[in-house]
């Protein structure tokens, strides 16, 4: 079990995976928005989306998790 964690606090813009989701080391699961800039937030590891901790527009601090990945 992997934990996605926010890199730098901001609003959660748009979350690109959704519970259930295969996702592959790399791919993007949300996109943040801080000082108006586009961050995206990769999966560190391959597999299934068990949850997302997050939705669209929640602020995130950084270490915060987005989401577990099984």
């Amino acid at each position: 079990m992997t934990e996605i964690k926010a890199s730098m606090a901001g609003s959660v813009w748009k979350l690109v995976a959704a519970e259930g989701d295969k996702v592959n080391d790399g791919d993007d699961v949300a996109i943040l928005e801080s000082m108006k800039m586009e961050i995206p937030i990769p999966s560190e590891a391959s597999g299934t989306v068990k949850e997302i901790k997050v939705s669209e527009g929640d602020f995130v601090n950084e270490g915060d998790v987005i989401a577990i990945i099984e």
